[in-house]
C-alpha cells in the first residue's frame, strides 16, 4: 500500500519521474539487502531525458538502506556548476555517471557496486568469467574490461575513459575496483547485477576447489547467453518480485 507521505511527494514530480524515482529508491534498498553496497560510497544512477543527460542519482554519503525516492538528486551532466553548490554529489559519482550518461544516452540506468564476489573476480590478474554453469554463460564475451585502475574515478577523462571502454558492452568489470552495469531500466540492471555477482560466487566457489573448470564450449556458451537475451520478462518479474518484498518489509523507500 501507498503510504500519504508517499502520494504526498509524488505529487511534486512529473507521475513518470516518479515511477523512475520509486524504483531507483528500491534498487538503493536491494543493494544494501544483498550486500552488494560500500558504507556510504558507491552510486547508481537513472537517465530522466532522452540524451540522457538529465539524471536521477543518489545523495552524497547517503547510505542505501535509508535511501528513498524523494531524496533522489535530479542532476544535469550539462551543468557546470553543480560541483559547487553545498548539495553537491560524490566527486567521484559525478565524474563517473555524469561522463558515462552524456556519452551513453542507451545506458538508462548505470550501477557503480564493489559486491564482493564481482571484486574479487575483478581483482584477479584475468578477471574473465569462463563459461562454467548457466549464470556465467549469460555473460559470455558480453564483458568490458578496465585493467588501467589508476585511482578513484575524479575527474571528466576517467569518466569519458569508462565510456570509451564500456562501448556497447552492458557488463564491465573493472580491474582492482569493482563493477559497472548499463541497462535500460531499472528492472534489467538490478537484474544484470543479482546474476553477475552470483556467476562470480560461483566462479570463486569453483576456483576454491582447485580443480580444473569445465568450460563450456563456445557454442553452447553463446546458445545460453543468446537465451538469456531472449527472455525479456524474467527480469522485469524479478524487480517486481524483489519490490513486492521490500513492501512487506520496509514500504519507505517510495516516500
Amino acid at each position: 500500500m501507498t503510504s500519504l507521505a508517499a502520494l504526498n511527494s509524488a505529487r511534486s514530480h512529473d507521475a513518470d519521474e516518479w515511477q523512475l524515482r520509486v524504483d531507483l529508491a528500491a534498487a538503493f534498498r536491494l543493494a544494501a539487502m544483498f550486500d552488494w553496497h560500500e558504507a556510504v560510497a558507491n552510486h547508481l544512477s537513472l537517465a530522466v531525458s532522452p540524451d540522457g543527460t538529465k539524471f536521477l542519482m543518489n545523495p552524497r554519503w547517503r547510505h542505501f538502506s535509508r535511501i528513498k525516492a524523494s531524496d533522489l538528486q535530479l542532476l544535469d551532466a550539462n551543468d557546470k556548476a553543480t560541483m559547487s553548490r553545498p548539495d553537491a554529489p560524490d566527486v567521484t559519482a559525478w565524474s563517473l555517471h555524469g561522463r558515462l550518461h552524456a556519452a551513453l544516452p542507451p545506458a538508462r540506468c548505470i550501477v557503480h557496486l564493489h559486491p564482493a564476489h564481482a571484486t574479487a573476480v575483478a581483482s584477479l590478474a584475468n578477471p574473465d568469467i569462463p563459461p562454467i554453469d548457466q549464470n556465467t554463460a549469460r555473460f559470455y564475451n558480453r564483458i568490458a574490461f578496465d585493467l588501467d585502475y589508476g585511482g578513484m574515478a575524479n575527474s571528466d577523462a576517467e569518466g569519458d575513459r569508462l565510456a570509451r571502454l564500456m562501448g556497447n558492452k552492458q557488463i564491465m568489470m573493472m580491474g582492482n575496483h569493482g563493477i559497472l552495469v548499463c541497462a535500460a531500466t531499472v528492472a534489467e540492471a538490478f537484474d544484470l547485477t543479482y546474476y553477475l555477482e552470483r556467476a562470480c560466487r560461483n566462479l570463486v566457489l569453483a576456483y576454491q576447489t582447485g580443480q580444473k573448470l569445465h568450460v563450456m564450449s563456445p557454442a553452447v556458451a553463446e546458445r545460453t547467453a543468446q537465451e538469456w537475451q531472449a527472455d525479456r520478462q524474467q527480469f522485469v518479474a524479478h524487480f517486481d518480485e524483489m519490490k513486492q518484498i521490500l513492501d512487506a518489509r520496509d514500504p519507505s523507500y517510495a516516500d
